[in-house]
């Protein structure tokens, strides 16, 4: 197991194990962009994290992780104290992995597992792990995928307004307003969004809310300062839309 924080420097690729586990608290932290040659879950006992995988954003509050397969660009973000958990999963060791990016709803057993193997020692054999890992691929694999996601433009017009929005200096507006600011025509912000992410500027808006609220709620922050923060007319304006988006309230979904 590695103990690390935010200013370790950790190279899972040059561990040479069948599972490579990571228990840690970290805040503050940006890995930046990179890849592994391994396979990694990615998963927080308590906190969020933000996560970029190939251009699509996601939130992982501690009811879902990340499956992200070998050579997968991304980068993760914590903001808040995570107690960070993360795999490296040798890609020779099983066919039986999934090849695509998952998010996933993780359970009860699932979450144990985690746990378990993410306080292994490296040099732990592979006969004792071989058991706990066989029970893990099959969790994985039947484990419930989430699909709230957001695909992030890349047309170099907004790339300004868009670090800004990631970077929680400012919500996206209404598209009137967002489209002045940028110096381009309404029309031409909606072609830009519906052919680079696959949905309509206010479509993009709502999701991004909607993933916003997620990962706020999941740092210890009430609906009231939800609501206030994303520019909602009240409380019960707030919990309407979320409930309307996740089919539940804040509360029971958080």
């Amino acid at each position: 197991m590695a103990e690390i924080n935010e200013t370790t420097r950790f190279n899972a690729d040059q561990i040479n194990n069948m599972v490579v586990g990571v228990a840690a608290r970290v805040g503050n932290h940006d890995s930046g962009i990179h890849r592994h040659r391994k396979h990694q879950l990615l998963f927080a006992s308590s906190g969020c994290m933000s996560i970029t995988l190939d251009g699509v954003w996601c939130v992982l509050p501690p009811s879902r992780a990340a499956w992200i397969p070998s050579g997968t660009e991304h980068c993760a973000m914590m903001r808040n104290v995570v107690a960070y958990r993360s795999l490296y999963v040798d890609r020779r060791v099983s066919s039986d992995l999934p090849r695509e990016i998952r998010i996933i709803t993780v359970n009860g057993l699932l979450r144990e597992l985690i746990e378990r193997m993410a306080y292994w020692e490296w040099d732990k054999s592979i006969e004792e792990q071989q058991t706990m890992f066989s029970l893990f691929c099959d969790e994985l694999n039947t484990a419930e995928q989430e699909y709230f996601s957001l695909k992030l433009p890349n047309d170099r017009r907004l790339t300004h307004w868009l670090s800004e929005v990631m970077d929680g200096e400012r919500l996206p507006e209404h598209l009137v307003d967002m489209a002045t600011r940028i110096g381009a025509s309404a029309k031409t912000i909606s072609r830009i969004f519906t052919r680079e992410t696959g949905m309509p500027y206010q479509s993009w808006r709502q999701q991004w809310r909607l993933q916003a609220a997620i990962e706020r709620l999941s740092e210890g922050a009430s609906v009231s300062e939800v609501a206030e923060a994303l520019c909602f007319s009240s409380d019960s304006a707030f919990i309407s839309f979320f409930r309307k988006m996740t089919g539940d309230t804040p509360g029971r979904y958080i």
